[in-house]
């Protein structure tokens, strides 16, 4: 179990480490650590590189194939990318969670078997609640426990899924699953929690917008894309999931066009694209579940360096409204431009690293003869320029003059998006690279003239639509309803109501109780008072005549019986 290092573990190791250290040498853990989990990702033997045995059922802790090394390849580049823009994060806690929670997402990649997979799974929302948590506020506080709860829930239903599995089948072995059972039904209700699926999505805006300026970048790659792993992983080619990704899809859109708060923005658009993901899932074919790995890889990239953009913002104007923002690509001319690359990846323009994977998804659907699908696909892609590819960009750099004239951010934050830019581009340029990862053979070539054609022109026509509708996009300073409101506002006033409600009733109940005690004292105390029939003196021979009166009774009673 020593010849290989699990870069997973190294990753947690590296985050306890952490805790204590300060200056220079926190920084250099911070650096080299993730690091060196990508060369370990890729220098991984394919195949089973750990077993061992829990409560008497074999388990393979450490597997590699091409799957799993693609999504532990990326998550390790995140947690090197996630730590660079956050090196001068002043909490103690934040960094320390986040290699936890990224050395969780890549042991839930790494894991051969469900026992490991809900080990790993369990402490991924630890780390998670952690870094929101660690922003310090009351409102990440309060974020963080609800953040909790549905996660925990989740995991319980996941840990019932798994547990009937292996009861079932006597194996723990993580394969494709088929929804022929409660167990199963279980384990795929616990990863669509984690996915961001209906009706538990607004978990994700809830929560993620309240993390710090870094802690966010963090929290959008790790979560999610682990659920889409899993999903891929166990129910490939489940139809359910067609439907699922879809309502993903346009809730996204919807609630990030009606949002004010920039990181709220791009918190609904991670469910948007995610549900991308899920459909291509569903769809089942060789080319879209590539085509669901590879728009995993490069939107952990992508909604990284938008989420920078917005960090460095909040870092610098300590503001997130977009009513508050505005004009501020004359002072951070560097976060206006990757934040735009970012708007662009996400919008599946051509040249960047969106474009290569949501395309080989909308593809596979037009293969498989789904038109219906295909045509909501399209829909979505021009919802996703509105809302990510322009407003986003739009409202935060360019509109009204806010009169903010903060610089761009320091250094290591700008080095961290130019890194995440340059992969953003680099990848929708060279495109060969990402496809030879993926799970299955590649035969799809994403620069042809109908696909450039066909994309530039639902992303003018887009961009033709914002802008002729600017006044009605006009932001307000307003609060979006959302499922949340059923846990946040409608559970608690529920919970008051019924409380009062038993409070009542237990307050008639002890009443009735009390005065039903009080009658039979009073009862009790005139039966054995002088003139009570207890309490009267009898004469001998009354009693006597009584005892004779029932040992007659017995008597007769006696040999009625008898055979």
């Amino acid at each position: 179990m020593t010849e290989v290092l699990h870069p997973g573990l190294l990753l947690v190791a590296a985050g306890l480490a952490l805790a204590p250290l300060k200056g220079t040498a926190r920084a250099a853990v911070a650096l080299v650590v993730p690091a060196a989990a990508v060369a370990l990702v890729l220098a991984l033997p394919d195949g089973v590189v750990w077993r061992g045995t829990f409560l008497g059922y074999p388990v393979t802790p450490f597997a590699v194939d091409r799957l799993s090394r693609m999504f532990a390849l990326v998550f390790a580049v995140m947690a090197f990318g996630g730590a660079l823009f956050a090196l001068r994060q002043e909490s103690r806690v934040e960094l320390p969670a986040a290699f936890v929670y990224a050395g969780s997402a890549i042991g839930v990649t790494l894991a051969g078997d469900l026992v490991t997979v809900f080990a790993f799974w369990e402490l991924m929302a630890v780390g998670s609640t952690l870094v929101i948590w660690s922003a310090g506020t009351a409102a990440a506080y309060r974020a963080s426990m609800r953040y909790a709860m549905v996660h925990l829930a989740g995991g319980v239903v996941l840990m019932a899924g798994v547990v009937g599995h292996v009861a079932m089948t006597g194996s723990t072995a993580f394969e494709r699953l088929a929804l022929d059972s409660p167990a199963h039904w279980c384990i795929l209700a616990g990863f669509l929690v984690n996915a961001g699926a209906p009706p538990l999505s607004a978990w994700l805006p809830d929560a993620y917008p309240e993390a710090s300026w870094s802690g966010t970048v963090f929290l959008s790659a790790f979560t999610t894309k682990t659920a889409v792993y899993v999903l891929l992983r166990g129910f490939p080619g489940t139809e359910l999931l067609i439907f699922v990704g879809l309502f993903m899809v346009f809730y996204g859109i919807v609630y990030a066009l009606l949002e004010n708060d920039m990181r709220r923005i791009l918190a609904y658009s991670i469910v948007n694209q995610v549900g991308f993901m899920v459909v291509g899932i569903g769809i089942g074919s060789q080319m879209s579940l590539n085509g669901a790995a590879a728009h995993a890889f490069t939107h952990i990239l992508y909604k990284a360096l938008l989420l920078m953009s917005a960090g460095a913002v909040l870092y610098e104007t300590g503001r997130r409204k977009c009513t508050d923002l505005g004009g501020l690509f004359r002072t951070m001319p560097l976060t206006m431009v990757c934040g735009t690359i970012g708007a662009l990846s996400i919008s599946s323009f051509p040249l960047t690293s969106g474009f290569v994977s949501k395309s080989m998804i909308s593809q596979a659907a037009a293969d498989g003869h789904l038109t219906a699908v295909w045509l909501l696909l399209a829909a979505a892609s021009a919802g996703v320029f509105l809302h990510a590819g322009i407003k986003f960009p739009w409202f935060v750099f360019f509109q009204k003059d806010s009169g903010l004239r903060p610089p761009d951010p320091p250094w290591s934050q700008r080095l961290a998006m130019l890194l995440f830019a340059a992969l953003c581009i680099g990848l929708g340029v060279f495109y060969q690279p990402l496809y030879r990862l993926l799970p299955y053979p590649v035969d799809y070539v994403p620069y042809t003239g109908y696909h450039v054609v066909e994309m530039l022109q639902l992303l003018l026509f887009s961009g033709l639509a914002f802008f002729a509708l600017l006044p009605l996009l006009k932001r307000t300073l307003t609060i979006t309803l959302d499922t949340d409101w059923f846990w946040r506002r409608l559970g608690p006033a529920a919970a008051v109501v019924l409380a009062r409600a038993i409070s009542r009733a237990d307050r008639g109940a002890r009443g009735a109780t009390l005065g039903a005690l009080r009658a039979g004292v009073r009862a009790t105390g005139r039966l054995m008072s002088e003139r009570g029939g207890l309490g009267r003196t009898t004469s001998t021979a009354t009693m006597v005549l009584w005892v004779a009166v029932l040992l007659t009774a017995y008597l007769v009673f006696y040999y009625v019986r008898q055979p």
